[in-house]
């Protein structure tokens, strides 16, 4: 064998064709990632990006403003696990997505306008609520401007309708609305308490047939020609079963659960009350309702 046939020529080509391999797996790899990126499946609500779970709160939004389902809505945006209480995270949703050009179609208005009135109904407030066009300007926008008697051409269409907030049918005291077959509860006045720190209160808890806390549960307040609608496990610090609604001095209220109780016999009342070491107060109720069928 001659010395020029010991050339480590072979060698070379090998690590040319390992070092070749590599940097094609690696191009292909970079090509597949860009025009062809792997789709998530069965991604749970909560891993979902900011962006996404936006939108996914402005669908439960729009699904509550057809169903009236408060359980629901309340039970889906608690997948989301906020890091608020479910009500007001749809507060800094419909923020969020009225702050990023999101009003700019009738799709976008009537989606926020969904959002908004979903955690107004729950008495709360959010930016969404002045970042949102009036609806009584949509309205005008929306009206087609009168043509000449002369003018024989069919009026130009509205570039944009008005998108009118649909609320849920909310009950009146003696009218409390029926709704489907479901849960069942009774009522009771479980106590009175005089406490500074908790003027003029309706403290309430709703439980099931086990005494468990039962959360998203309807609870509407009723007084003179006005009433108010929350629901119980908002205030996750408090559990389940609460909810609370802030009286005013004077005022006689009445309380049910829409469509699942009767009316509270008792009406409650915030009087001026004498608490315990001499300080003035407001009385406070707390109210009972379990499931009973």
């Amino acid at each position: 064998m001659s010395p020029d046939d010991s050339s480590p020529s072979p060698v070379i080509s090998h690590r040319g064709f390992a070092l070749g391999m590599i940097l094609g797996l690696l191009l292909g790899l970079g090509c597949t990632w860009m025009l062809g990126p792997l789709h998530e499946f069965n991604t749970e609500p909560y891993q979902l990006r900011p962006e996404a779970r936006h939108h996914y709160m402005a669908a439960i939004a729009l699904e509550f403003m057809q169903s009236g389902d408060l359980a629901r809505a309340i039970s889906r945006l608690a997948e989301l696990r906020p890091r608020q209480d479910p009500i007001q995270a749809m507060a800094l949703a419909a923020c969020e997505l009225g702050s990023s050009g999101y009003l700019e179609t009738d799709s976008g208005i009537a989606a926020v306008r969904a959002m908004t009135a979903f955690y107004q109904l729950q008495g709360r407030r959010g930016c969404a609520d002045r970042l949102l066009p009036a609806l009584e300007a949509e309205r005008i926008k929306a009206t087609p401007a009168p043509r000449p008697a002369n003018d024989a051409r069919p009026p130009a269409l509205p570039s944009k309708t008005s998108v009118p907030i649909i609320r849920p049918a909310a009950p009146l005291v003696g009218q409390i609305a029926a709704r489907p077959p479901g849960r069942r509860f009774e009522g009771r006045l479980a106590s009175a308490f005089c406490d500074p720190t908790r003027r003029g209160i309706i403290e309430v808890t709703v439980t099931d047939l086990l005494g468990e806390g039962l959360p998203g549960e309807r609870i509407g307040v009723y007084w003179e020609d006005d009433e108010s609608l929350f629901a119980s496990g908002l205030k996750v610090e408090r559990g389940d079963a609460y909810a609370d609604f802030k009286m005013q001095e004077g005022i006689d209220y009445t309380i049910a659960m829409p469509g699942a109780s009767e009316p509270l016999a008792d009406s409650l009342r915030a009087e001026p009350c004498l608490a315990s070491g001499g300080y003035e107060s407001l009385t406070s109720h707390r109210v009972e309702f379990r499931q009973i069928g």
